[in-house]
This record gives structure tokens, C-alpha cells and sequence, in this order.
């Protein structure tokens, strides 16, 4: 179980606990998390669940592969090192404490 945290874009924190397994974006989905669209449902077929890396969180995430990172180039505003697709980040013990933010808007 981790607890995440979500800072909507015009400051507005929600703090989530999520069960180890889900990904990022489902956590935001099942807690109504406004700013999260997820339109593909996690397949990684849009960039609608984009989010940006609290910088003390960018080295403790794994890695994006070759498909989030070409999915990443639709999504609005994406900044090379911190944003990322929640729907590819799986919630485990370590990601306890991750702190996301989300952009103005999502694409």
C-alpha cells in the first residue's frame, strides 16, 4: 500500500492510498481525482492521464519505455524529465510518499 499525492494544477492537494499492483492512474480514477482523463483506459494509446514528477520523485520512478516516451510528445506541455503516463506506473511499496502534479489541462 503507498500513498500518493496529487496536486491538481491550481494548487488543490488529494492524498490517496493505493494498493499495491494498480497503477497511478487507476488510483486517481477509483479516488475522483479531477484532471485525470484516462480515455484509453490505461492501454497507453493516449497521453490523457499525463502528470509531472514531483523532482524529488524523477530517479525513484522506473524508467518510461520507448512507447510512453513517443506517447508523451502529445500530451500538453510535457517536460522531458518529470512528466509521465500514470497509467505506467505500478504502485508498489516504494512509491510511497509520491508526490504528482497535474497539468493545466490534458489533451
Amino acid at each position: 500500500m503507498a500513498k500518493i499525492t496529487f496536486i491538481e494544477h491550481n494548487g488543490t492537494e488529494h492524498v490517496v492510498e493505493v494498493a499495491n499492483g494498480l497503477t497511478v492512474m487507476e488510483a486517481a480514477r477509483d479516488n475522483n481525482v479531477p484532471g485525470i482523463e484516462a480515455d484509453c483506459g490505461g492501454a497507453c494509446a493516449c497521453s490523457t492521464c499525463h502528470v509531472y514528477l514531483h523532482p524529488d520523485w524523477v530517479e525513484k520512478v522506473p524508467a518510461k519505455d520507448a512507447m510512453e516516451e513517443d506517447m508523451l510528445d502529445f500530451a500538453y506541455q510535457p517536460d522531458e524529465v518529470r512528466s509521465r503516463l500514470t497509467c505506467q506506473i505500478k504502485v508498489t511499496d516504494d512509491l510511497d510518499g509520491l508526490i504528482v502534479q497535474l497539468p493545466e489541462k490534458q489533451i
